[in-house]
């Protein structure tokens, strides 16, 4: 198996997903917008499979510090909609040029951004939640960054909640996305190899951001939520202008 990586390389990669798992682990999401471009500038073989397979550790950690305050009925609806939008994301990639379709995702959370920054609010329903899944499934297989669809529909949901609840739903619909991309032969021992060399970082964030937790929960916690939210988006677009 070729996989030319140095020890610094492999320091680095770890580095970098720590920085971005003490960022979800606070927010409940942003490892995949801080992650990716970077991971990608050392190998791209660390997008999107490795990276699905090192957050699903983060998620199923976080999910279980958090469970207290989770609704498990609002986990239900997002996650049969990231279902659909992961079946959908993975039949997507094999026809359309990924750099389209992160344009078209980055476009389209700045929209939300826009709209919800305005004042206008979704309220967490059945029909939301299966909309927001979807729209989540969709980016996550596509790109490796999906949580700004659900992070949003939360927006205004304290601390505990909006963590437990992204957690719950990605645990289930990152299992999706690997599934996925296993089918259509994007995932196999050497993205195995190399989600195995993310995990030291995704350990150590994870126990940082349990440290941090109260600096974010309050008011903060939304104003980091936008913030994240338009970092990928605009992360979404320069990549898809710059493939």
């Amino acid at each position: 198996m070729d996989f030319p990586l140095t020890l610094a390389d492999v320091f680095l990669a770890c580095g970098i997903v720590a920085i971005g798992s003490i960022v979800q682990g606070n927010i409940g999401f942003g490892l995949g917008p801080l992650a990716v471009p970077l991971l990608v500038l050392i190998d791209p073989v660390f997008v999107p499979g490795p990276l699905l397979l090192a957050a699903l550790v983060l998620t199923v950690l976080m999910y279980r510090r958090e469970q207290h305050a989770v609704k498990e009925r609002e986990i239900g609806w997002a996650v049969l909609g990231r279902l659909a939008g992961t079946v959908l994301g993975a039949a997507l990639l094999r026809v359309i040029p990924q750099e389209h379709l992160s344009l078209l995702f980055g476009v389209m959370v700045l929209l939300a951004l826009a709209i919800l920054a305005g004042g206008f609010h979704l309220p967490v329903n059945r029909g939301n939640l299966f909309g927001a899944g979807t729209l989540s499934g969709f980016m996550g297989t596509a790109s490796s960054i999906g949580g700004a669809p659900m992070a949003l529909l939360y927006h205004k949901a304290e601390g505990p909640r909006l963590r437990g609840t992204l957690s719950g739903i990605f645990v289930i619909g990152t299992v999706f996305s690997i599934v996925s991309l296993m089918v259509i032969g994007r995932f196999g021992f050497r993205e195995l190899f190399s989600a195995l060399i993310l995990f030291p970082g995704i350990v150590v964030g994870f126990f940082v951001s349990g440290r941090t937790l109260k600096i974010f929960d309050g008011r903060y916690i939304r104003i980091a939520v936008f913030f994240v939210s338009a970092c990928s988006a605009v992360l979404l677009i320069v990549r898809s202008l710059h493939p």
